[in-house]
């Protein structure tokens, strides 16, 4: 079974419970049917706590580059900017609200 690295949101360490604009880490595992952390990357938020902000493309490639080894993101919500600009780094956003440890190899 190959491996999957994937990236997690948390404010915690136990739920995916933030949003990717306000991330301050992502906390970074591999999937290989169980779920193995490998290391926390502090990051800066994308967001500026305005939600008509304008979308910040060299902020973004910033922290993006902090994650462009993982195939997945999991994180509570997403703007639809920032989502597909993952997307088109080849990394999955995907919405989930929940324990890390439930985050199966999908």
């Amino acid at each position: 079974m190959n491996k999957t690295r994937i990236a997690v949101v948390s404010t915690d360490v136990i739920y995916v419970d933030e949003h990717f604009g306000k991330a301050k880490r992502f906390l970074i595992y591999d999937l290989k049917g169980e779920i193995d952390f490998i290391e926390e990357r502090p990051t800066e938020n994308l967001s500026v706590n305005d939600p008509n902000h304008e979308f910040d493309p060299d902020k973004f490639n910033r922290i993006s580059s902090l994650i462009a080894d993982c195939k997945k993101i999991y994180m509570s919500r997403i703007g639809e900017v920032p989502a597909a600009k993952l997307k088109e780094m080849g990394i999955e956003p995907i919405v989930f609200n929940g324990l890390i440890k439930e985050i199966s190899g999908q």
